[in-house]
C-alpha cells in the first residue's frame, strides 16, 4: 500500500483522536470490494504499534441464519455482504471489549472463514492483547446513508430486474441500512473512503483477488459467478461512489489503485 494512502488513513486517525477526546478512537475505512482496505489497514497495524483491527466481512452472520432469511423474508438474503447479513450485536460488542481492554487483557476478535462460509469458531479467533491506541474497522459500505423510495424503484442491474421485481429485497436492505446500520456507523469517529475510478473496474479488482486466493487463473464460470456476486452490492456501491455516504476524507484511487488525489472533507 503505497505512501499517500498511509498518510490518509493516518489524517483519519488524528481526526478521530480529537473528536475522541481522550477515549481510544474508532476509524472506519470505506471502500467498494476489491479497492485495497484489508491491505492498507494491515499495513498501518504493522506500523503502529497498538492498532487493533477486524473488518465487518468478520461480522457476518452464519450460513445456516442466512439461509432462514432466504426463507422467510427474500431468496438473496442467502448472499452474505449487503446490509442485514451482518451480526452487529457481535460488531458492537467486539468495539466495546477494546474500549474497555486493560494493560495484559486479552481480547478475542471476530473472524469469519468465507471457504466454510461460517464465523471462525472460538478457539480460532485472532486475539488483540493490551489497551489498543486505536481501533480500526474496515468495511465496504461503512458510512452508507440509505436511499429515497424513488430510488429503490428502479432497478440498477439484471439482478434486481430479475430476481427482485417487486423490490423487496432492496427495501429491506435499505431499511437495514437506514435504522441499525447507521447506529453501528455511528460509533465510527472517522472516515477514510477509497474512491473506485469507475464501478466497472471493481469486478476486475474482485476477479484479481478471487485468483489469488484460488491460486488459478478464472474460469468463464468463475467470472459469471463472481459477477453475480458483485450484483448484489452494486446499489449501494453506485449510491456511495456518487457521494451517498459520510467520510472525512476520500481517497481517489486509479485503476491499479494508485492514489490518484486525496480529498479533506471534513473542516
Amino acid at each position: 500500500m503505497n505512501t499517500e494512502a498511509l498518510n490518509a488513513l493516518d489524517q483519519t486517525v488524528t481526526i478521530a483522536r480529537e473528536r475522541a477526546n481522550g477515549r481510544i478512537p474508532v476509524v472506519g475505512i470505506a471502500g467498494p470490494q476489491g479497492s485495497g482496505k484489508t491491505t492498507l489497514v494491515a499495513a498501518y497495524a504493522a506500523a503502529h504499534r497498538g492498532a487493533a483491527h477486524f473488518s465487518l466481512d468478520d461480522v457476518y452472520l452464519p450460513a445456516g441464519y442466512r439461509r432462514l432469511l432466504a426463507q422467510s423474508v427474500h431468496p438473496l438474503f442467502e448472499t452474505r455482504g449487503p446490509p442485514g447479513s451482518h451480526n452487529l450485536v457481535q460488531y458492537n460488542e467486539a468495539i466495546d471489549e477494546l474500549l474497555e481492554a486493560k494493560v495484559g487483557a486479552q481480547t478475542f476478535l471476530p473472524a469469519f472463514d468465507k471457504v466454510l462460509d461460517n464465523p471462525v469458531h472460538a478457539t480460532r479467533k485472532p486475539v488483540f492483547r493490551g489497551t489498543p491506541s486505536v481501533i480500526l474497522v474496515d468495511g465496504w459500505c461503512l458510512g452508507a446513508t440509505g436511499q429515497t423510495p424513488e430510488q429503490l424503484a428502479i432497478p440498477c442491474n439484471e439482478l434486481e430486474a430479475k430476481e427482485d421485481a417487486k423490490a423487496e429485497w432492496r427495501r429491506e436492505v435499505n431499511e437495514n441500512l437506514a435504522g441499525a446500520y447507521q447506529n453501528a456507523f455511528a460509533r465510527l469517529d472517522a472516515i477514510l473512503y477509497l474512491q473506485a475510478p469507475s464501478f466497472e473496474i471493481i469486478q476486475q479488482w474482485r476477479c484479481e483477488q478471487e485468483e489469488g486466493l484460488l491460486g488459478r487463473a478464472l474460469t468463464d464460470a468463475d467470472r459469471q459467478r463472481i459477477a453475480r456476486f458483485v450484483a448484489h452490492f452494486e446499489r449501494i456501491t453506485r449510491h456511495m461512489m456518487a457521494g451517498g455516504r459520510r467520510a472525512d476524507i476520500e481517497v481517489l484511487l486509479d485503476a491499479r489503485r494508485n492514489v490518484s488525489e486525496v480529498r479533506h472533507l471534513t473542516a
